[in-house]
């Protein structure tokens, strides 16, 4: 599994111009499930993600998680996180799940950062999603389930 961390200030998802979430203080997770991932790769990114230290303590130091920033998460399905652009000029998504096996682990996933004490939005899977965010800092962290952490 991918992801793309964001520290943000605000945040909202929106479909067909509603808004399904908003937080403030928190990160956006833009999350891809790749082929052969599993609810290990899940949960593992999860946890990642819920004691990632990259809010500011009281020094400017980023030495605080998302729960002692008293921050919360909405977390994104993103399959062109999988894309592969090395050939040609359109990306190719072979490496992305089935959708089936990627709505489960997004929602094994997200039910982990749930279970990490973490108010977790979600964006709509297989929606067409508009994204609104500041990120704070800028901070944009990438993990990757299958890179050692």
């Amino acid at each position: 599994m991918r992801a793309v961390v964001q520290r943000v200030s605000r945040a909202a998802v929106r479909v067909g111009g509603e808004e399904i979430s908003a937080i403030g203080t928190g990160v956006v997770v833009l999350v891809g499930v790749a082929t052969g991932d599993t609810d290990d790769d899940a949960s593992r990114l999860a946890d990642k993600v819920a004691t990632l230290r990259i809010f500011p303590d009281p020094q400017g130091a980023m030495n605080r998680g998302i729960a002692e920033a008293g921050g919360s998460v909405i977390a994104v399905s993103q399959f062109t996180l999988l894309g592969d652009a090395r050939r040609g000029r359109r990306p190719s998504f072979i490496d992305a799940a089935s959708p089936e096996e990627a709505e489960r682990l997004y929602r094994v996933f997200c039910d982990a950062l749930r279970a990490a004490g973490l108010e977790a939005g979600e964006g709509r899977f297989r929606a067409h999603m508009e994204v609104e965010l500041v990120n704070d800092g800028p901070v944009t962290i990438l993990l990757d389930s299958r890179k050692a952490f």
